[in-house]
């Protein structure tokens, strides 16, 4: 197998490392996509048992991303999130396939509705990153989609919801469908009058922040509702130059863009790494939102922070920061009507 280097990116790309690619569905097809491609990128060893590696969540990293790794070292927070570990097979109490409960809100193919006056629809399996932790790493999307044969579904779910006045675009990543899909997608949601808002969750600008284009931000400009993104940033150095310059093109599209993060053991369980990514975020643009506690997704086990902990880290938050960067701490409980407030 022919492993690549950082150094290899301008034979496989045409580019130096440090120029933009304009077509973010290239980027996805040259992500790195084993543990031993990803390591080596980062001077890393790759240990025998995942040498050649194939996890059933496979690996997929894009090297916008991998590229603000740091080399030769094991422990940096952005690989902890991505590289498959050994002991993700291992079955453990309380950690399962559908830990907050989707499919008990299944309303119509796609269609999760757990929460008053708010309905989430997923709109396609696929990402361009695929984080240890995802909640929905199980998740059946092949029918489970509010797309294609199946949105006639949804719509008619949508005629006998007039209590929804907020639709969540969610998945996967919405992003990671061609802009004409959620263009006609939202040509669609604008016959229902009872939609007031629109959010859409997404870690692409983050993770790909060239998936922030111009027809994408006309599409954003156009909407006839006022558009939250909510990004998905667990540490500091996620954010770059080009993910600042992502995040401002959002802006200027009408977006307010919020930050979601997941407490994670090993990656921002401290809270100089909290504060850090709260203030960072804050300078890119984006208004720190909810700080979850893991949901306890089957194989994620070691990401997990106690919730003593949690309670300890998010008080040292509000010693620290002024109230509006500080975020909610949470976590969500099957069956619940709202996210769970972790006091």
């Amino acid at each position: 197998m022919m492993l690549i280097s950082q150094h290899d990116i301008l034979a496989r790309t045409g580019k130096s490392p440090g120029d933009r690619q304009a077509d973010w569905r290239q980027q996805i097809r040259q992500a790195l996509r084993t543990p031993a491609e990803l390591l080596d990128f980062l001077d890393l060893p790759c240990p025998p048992a995942l040498r050649g590696a194939r996890p059933a969540f496979p690996l997929l990293v894009p090297l916008a991303f991998a590229r603000r790794m740091r080399r030769g070292d094991r422990g940096d927070p952005l690989l902890r999130q991505v590289l498959p570990d050994v002991d993700e097979g291992r079955l453990v109490s309380g950690f399962d396939s559908d830990p907050v409960g989707d499919l008990h809100s299944r309303r119509a193919p796609g269609v999760l509705h757990k929460y008053h006056g708010r309905l989430l629809l997923i709109l396609t399996g696929a990402c361009a990153v695929h984080c240890r932790y995802c909640f929905r790493q199980e998740f059946p999307y092949p029918q489970e989609r509010a797309s294609g044969r199946r949105w006639h579904e949804a719509v008619d779910y949508l005629h006998g919801a007039e209590d929804v006045e907020e639709i969540i675009l969610s998945g996967g990543d919405p992003l990671m469908l061609p802009t004409a899909q959620l263009e006609d997608l939202t040509c669609k949601l604008a016959g229902f009058g009872h939609i007031k808002r629109l959010r859409l969750h997404t870690r692409m600008p983050v993770v790909l922040p060239d998936r922030v284009t111009p027809r994408l931000e006309r599409w954003m400009q156009s909407l006839p509702w006022p558009l939250v993104v909510v990004i998905h940033a667990n540490h500091a150095a996620e954010f770059d130059d080009e993910v600042d310059q992502a995040l401002a093109r959002l802006r200027a599209s009408g977006a307010h863009v919020l930050n979601q993060a997941v407490l994670l053991a090993g990656v921002n369980d401290r809270a100089d790494e909290l504060v850090a990514l709260m203030q960072r975020g804050f300078t890119a643009g984006a208004l720190p939102y909810y700080l979850h506690q893991l949901d306890r997704v089957r194989g994620a086990q070691r990401f997990e922070v106690p919730l003593d902990r949690a309670r300890a880290l998010s008080d040292e938050l509000r010693r620290r920061l002024p109230g509006y960067l500080v975020p909610k701490l949470v976590q969500e409980v099957p069956g619940m009507p709202y996210k769970t407030p972790i006091l």
